[in-house]
């Protein structure tokens, strides 16, 4: 699967409040209107992270096969 840019990822998470885990980032980006391919990208995160700002967000999403 091609990886979503951070950017792009960045832009339906505006606004969120750090740090956040897994289910905070989706909701927020579910409704800030998140395409497919980047919701799924978050449903990949491990499920027990937190995640303390954008760049550990952008760091663990680049790890992600």
């Amino acid at each position: 699967m091609a990886k979503a840019n951070p950017v792009a990822i960045q832009k339906h998470l505006k606004g969120v409040d750090y740090p956040a885990n897994k289910q905070t980032l989706i909701k927020h980006a579910k409704k800030q209107g998140a395409d497919q391919a980047i919701l799924s990208l978050l449903e990949q995160l491990p499920e027990e992270e937190e995640y303390e700002s954008p760049t550990d967000l952008n760091k663990a999403i680049g790890e992600i096969d």
